[in-house]
């Protein structure tokens, strides 16, 4: 059996080895420079062409931005699917006080960045991507992005009060969320990423109160169709993280689907250059057509 280190290295260095793709068009969604939305239009010239809107991933830590996710957006595209790469405020990129990790995450603004780009993404694909079909959206998101495209489709049942709340279920037709931080209590007890989602939530002392407004294993259950693609040698977030997500959802009396990959890590899920991310798009085409 390999390595899971040398494996996962590996794996990374692969799916970091790719050229970045420069987008068709991009557009902002607000004042700060990294509000923008980035759209890559179908490469078959097809037109009503369901649109993919990507949250990348990255610990929700600054120095990863949705430019290592342009490879996948293209790869997508090649598929035949209109593509929206969202942007959104991370982490401030300095270690926190007494650590060597940079901060993940800013509370509120990435969560009213997420929100207010996917509210801005019909409006402004119909100005810059008119081949996009708006009325066919499926939500993606790698790791921490899977977390954020989970939330950004549980925002009609957040607590009363919360200026994320939607009054009616966002107009998608489902989420595939690959590898993402699903589970909030799970992922903590394994330690992934180095403790991020204690620290998107503020820390220890904010943790619980912040968490009912953005751990998306207690905002079920949703009524959106959702899949979870998972590698099973996953060691940055490992697949413990996605099944018990999928547990609280049946708990909650929602059956979300979990396909797990076998010899597969975390990052082939979006990587052009892997079986993986076949399946990926598979998936995402499952509910898209």
């Amino acid at each position: 059996m390999p390595d899971p280190a040398a494996r996962d290295a590996a794996e990374e260095a692969s799916a970091f080895s790719h050229p970045a793709v420069p987008p068709d068009a991009s557009a902002a969604y607000g004042d700060h420079p990294d509000q923008v939305v980035d759209f890559y239009a179908p490469r078959d010239g097809r037109t009503r062409a369901p649109l993919v809107v990507a949250l990348h991933g990255g610990a929700w830590r600054a120095p990863y931005d949705r430019w290592h996710l342009t490879p996948f957006a293209d790869f997508l595209a090649r598929r035949g699917f209109a593509v929206a790469s969202v942007e959104y405020r991370r982490g401030p990129g300095l270690p926190h006080q007494g650590g060597t990790a940079p901060v993940a995450g800013r509370w509120p603004e990435t969560f009213d960045d997420v929100a207010a780009a996917l509210d801005a993404v019909p409006e402004l694909a119909a100005a810059h991507l008119p081949q996009a079909d708006t009325g066919r959206i499926v939500l993606t998101g790698h790791s921490a992005g899977g977390h954020l495209a989970l939330w950004a489709a549980a925002r009609h049942v957040l607590p009363a009060g919360s200026p994320w709340r939607l009054p009616d279920p966002p107009a998608l037709r489902g989420v595939v969320a690959l590898a993402p931080i699903a589970h909030f209590a799970r992922a903590v007890e394994l330690g992934v990423c180095g403790g991020a989602v204690t620290e998107l939530l503020g820390g220890e002392s904010s943790y619980a109160a912040r968490a009912a407004f953005a751990d998306p294993a207690v905002l079920l259950p949703t009524g959106i169709a959702t899949t979870l693609v998972q590698g099973r040698e996953d060691v940055v977030v490992p697949h413990a993280v996605a099944e018990a997500y999928a547990e609280a959802a049946a708990k909650a009396g929602e059956e979300v689907g979990l396909t797990l990959l076998e010899d597969i890590g975390h990052f082939p899920l979006i990587d052009p250059a892997a079986d993986a991310c076949a399946v990926v798009a598979e998936e995402i085409a499952q509910l898209a057509f």
